[in-house]
C-alpha cells in the first residue's frame, strides 16, 4: 500500500512540473536586442530578356 502511494505522489509531482513548465512565465535568456538597421544594397527588379 506504501509503494502505490509513493508512486502516486510520484506521479503527481511529475505532471504538477509538466504543467507549471508548460503554463510557466518563459525562461528564455534571449537578449534584447531591437530594431537591426539595414545595411545592403536595395533589391533591384530585372526585366527577363526571353
Amino acid at each position: 500500500m506504501r509503494a502505490i502511494s509513493k508512486l502516486l505522489a510520484r506521479l503527481t509531482q511529475y505532471i504538477t512540473e509538466a504543467a507549471i513548465r508548460i503554463f510557466g512565465p518563459s525562461d528564455d535568456a534571449y537578449p534584447n536586442t531591437g530594431v537591426q538597421p539595414f545595411s545592403g544594397d536595395p533589391y533591384k527588379e530585372r526585366t527577363a530578356n526571353w
